[in-house]
């Protein structure tokens, strides 16, 4: 069917080059005469209203046939113990495995049917399930995630059979995902003895011993109406979306029992590092980060624009010696890394701002090097040309970014919870075009300049310098 539609679609290409329109013709004058401002100021609005048990509904409806709709909620394993820790991504896993209503093989015969495809995830702070399907669908699929939510069977027999499921995952992620496993270690040590250093897959031991009443009581404290958002984008409208919702979670509870509201508990860093020799791994996978303020913070947009002007590379892509970006060059020019990317990972109230790269083992002292070094230029050198250079490559990754009603939808849902509205993009761009060279100077020399990191190694990874060493690494002598 696939391939057919692929025809169908190359035969009306060639029909329209051969007929030359002019109605086409003049589109696409339209097309290309919409500045990138105006697209920005023309974008959808995101409408939000509150049910009277205080679950959120927001939705940006875009015309499209198709559209995403689901449930974000503020849980995650932020909110967990480390006796509990794993209880929502094995939840997850349940989910998909039938509710009291439709047992799975109806539930998965009605995803089928509809087209549709349905998906979740767990993160350290939110926990989301979401549906993509036709707009014409989006009632159905409104029931379905209402009943994945409010009604998950979890049986005994499936929590048995879930068990063997996530101890695979976790060994598999284990042996294959070492980005995923260097990046979880990061967390582990920078956030030492506090809720934040917690895997949002969590240990094997959590899927070895959960219990039915562990997921219960889970659910009871987590699954609360003023937590979660209803999100949908594409062809949607927002006053039968709330009409849905009204349906569906009205009866959602909103009460908890004595004094069991869930709460954010406060995260401390600690700038330390975590080392996993394994020899046998062909590339040493290594993190350095220091922390960087929460989502709400204004620095944010700064330290967004720095890491846009370290960049990124991929020994795959090619290109390195020929970007603007001083670190991609030299590792391209020096064979330094087969690959790095920085990351800023923003929650609540801090996060992590960083530079992951992977190389073999004997090209470890020289990355790390440049890669402070690169931090150091950030707080003392950087230049207009570096920061305008950086601004436009943002701006089009955010654009990117949204482009689709799924992660649309989830903007807008890690938006609601995050800042308890959606921020459009015409406010993202008017943020960065504010940011100079010296406000990249002084936010860096904020987060950056002499502060200790947190590292993170796998692999063979004998030469990575000492952790002193590292530390030293961190400011500029100045005469």
């Amino acid at each position: 069917m696939a391939a057919s539609v692929c025809r169908v679609a190359s035969t009306v290409g060639r029909v329209l080059a051969k007929t030359r329109s002019p109605l086409l013709l003049s589109l696409r004058r339209g097309q290309a005469s919409v500045s990138y401002a105006q697209s920005l100021l023309g974008a959808p609005e995101t409408r939000l209203t509150a049910l009277d048990n205080g679950l959120r509904v927001a939705s940006e409806e875009t015309g499209h046939a198709t559209c995403t709709v689901g449930l974000w909620i503020s849980a995650g394993s932020r909110y967990e113990s480390e006796k509990n820790n794993g209880t929502g991504f094995f939840l997850e896993h349940l989910a998909f495995k039938g509710t009291k209503k439709y047992p799975q093989t109806v539930l998965e015969k009605q995803v089928e049917s509809m087209g549709a495809h349905l998906s979740a995830y767990t993160s350290r702070e939110h926990t989301a399930y979401y549906m993509k399907t036709l707009a014409k669908d989006l009632p159905k699929a409104v029931e379905l995630l209402s009943e994945m939510v409010q009604g998950c069977s979890l049986s005994e027999e499936e929590i048995e059979q879930q068990r063997g499921v996530v101890l695979r995952e976790l060994e598999e992620m284990e042996n294959n995902n070492h980005q995923e496993v260097c990046l979880d270690l990061l967390h582990a040590t920078a956030y030492q003895g506090t809720a934040l250093g917690h895997s949002p897959l969590g240990p094997s031991n959590t899927a070895r011993t959960i219990t039915r009443q562990d997921l219960v009581e889970y659910v009871n404290s987590h699954y609360k109406a003023p937590r979660m958002v209803l999100a949908a984008a594409g062809g949607v409208n927002h006053e039968e979306l709330v009409a849905l919702a009204q349906t569906h979670f009205s009866g959602l509870s909103f009460e908890y029992e004595g004094d069991a509201v869930p709460v954010l508990s406060p995260c401390r860093f600690t700038g330390s590092e975590i080392r996993f020799r394994d020899d046998g791994l062909p590339l040493a996978h290594i993190a350095i980060a220091v922390e960087a303020p929460g989502a709400a913070s204004p620095d944010i947009v700064p330290l967004m624009v720095a890491n846009a002007v370290i960049g990124s590379y991929d020994l795959t892509c090619g290109g390195g010696k020929n970007m603007s970006s001083r670190l991609a060059h030299l590792a391209a020019e020096g064979n330094l890394c087969h690959s790095f990317q920085t990351f800023l990972s923003s929650y609540n109230d801090t996060g992590l701002l960083g530079i992951y790269f992977v190389t073999d083992k004997l090209s470890i002292d020289d990355m790390m090097h440049w890669s402070q070094n690169s931090w150091m230029n950030l707080c003392t050198t950087v230049t207009e040309s570096d920061v305008a250079r950086a601004k436009n490559a943002l701006k089009a990754s955010l654009v990117g970014q949204l482009n689709g009603t799924t992660p649309i939808c989830d903007d807008i849902g890690r938006h609601i919870l995050n800042y308890g509205r959606r921020i459009p993009l015409a406010e993202w761009d008017a943020r960065i075009d504010a940011v100079t060279p010296r406000m990249v100077r002084d936010t860096c020399s904020k987060y950056i300049y002499d502060k200790c990191p947190a590292v993170a190694a796998v692999g063979p990874i004998e030469q990575l310098p000492d952790y002193n060493r590292m530390r030293s690494a961190m400011y500029w002598l100045r005469f």
